[in-house]
């Protein structure tokens, strides 16, 4: 049985929110898993068993390594912050390699080796918006439809397929460009940054690796 996972993070949304810690002006970090443990702020959203997520390190990188085996759990960071101040969000990412039953048209293929929500809520849920930067199964690179349960939510296929499967990748999106881009208005405040790997609905395992998250005021060598 198929089930929805990008609706019910949208819920999340209402409550508490941290403050978190900035490096400069013009950048907020949400984590750089240096460890030992998580950035205070992460909390875990399950929808079906329990991916596994571990601080480590790769190839002497800082990273937070997800393991999924038919499952789905994502860690959400409840924040705060103006994307008319904060337009960039960069991270790294890295994955074994996608899923061979992932398909961003469907229900039952709406898993992902790796996936980042940056999330816009609403005091009226069902107003809440999503953008989900993947690594896509088949969904080209650039492109971008709605998520298979919600229109709310944009997939965005920032890595897709096996070309880069084993290598890790620096990227950063302009989340002001991409939200008046997909929903066609401005957007409020950023409410949280999540992340998940999940293989609930294939039925299959993945693992990938998140290097550092942050919000930036422009966007800056790729090169961490």
């Amino acid at each position: 049985m198929t089930k929805r996972k990008s609706v019910p993070i949208l819920f999340l949304l209402f409550t508490i929110i941290f403050q978190i810690s900035t490096e400069s002006a013009d950048q907020i970090v949400i984590d750089d898993f240096t460890g030992p443990e998580l950035a205070p702020g992460w909390s875990v959203e399950s929808f079906a068993g329990m991916t596994e997520y571990t601080l480590t390190r790769d190839n002497d990188i800082p990273c937070l390594k997800a393991v999924s085996r038919r499952a789905a759990s994502g860690l959400v960071y409840r924040i705060n912050i103006d994307p008319q101040l904060y337009p960039v969000i960069s991270w790294s990412w890295k994955i074994d390699r996608v899923l061979a039953k992932g398909d961003a048209r469907t229900k039952a293929g709406d898993d992902y080796a790796a996936r980042l929500y940056v999330i816009f809520p609403s005091v009226l849920f069902w107003r809440t918006k999503v953008l989900n930067y993947v690594w896509a199964n088949q969904l080209p690179r650039g492109a971008a439809m709605p998520n298979a349960f919600t229109g709310n939510a944009m997939m965005v296929a920032v890595e897709s397929g096996n070309g880069k499967a084993g290598q890790w990748v620096h990227e950063q999106r302009n989340i002001l460009e991409d939200y008046q881009k997909y929903f066609g208005s401005s957007p409020g405040k950023v409410g949280a940054i999540a992340i998940m790997t999940d293989t609930d609905n294939t039925g299959e395992e993945a693992a990938a690796c998140y290097g550092p998250i942050r919000l930036q005021s422009t966007l800056k060598p790729t090169s961490d």
